[in-house]
């Protein structure tokens, strides 16, 4: 039993890790640097990282269920 509390506490540690990179990669919701040039505006300004911004939300949202039901499992206490 103490082997599994080990391996799903390492996994936690490497949720947390990806959970952290995944919110510190997602751009914020205002203009930003863009917006100074008139980027913002555009087409490719408006859809650039789109794509990849889905992507980052969704990862987002998986660590995070996965770190909810992590740390409830580690703190149920068997």
């Amino acid at each position: 039993m103490e082997a599994l509390r080990i391996i799903l506490t390492i996994i936690f540690m490497i949720d947390c890790v990806l959970l952290t990179v995944t919110v510190l990669m997602q751009e914020g919701k205002s203009a930003g640097l863009g917006s100074l040039a008139g980027l913002a505006e555009t087409y490719w300004g408006k859809n650039k990282g789109r794509a990849m911004e889905g992507n980052l939300e969704k990862a987002t949202m998986i660590f995070a269920i996965v770190f909810l039901v992590l740390a409830v499992i580690l703190n149920l206490g068997f």
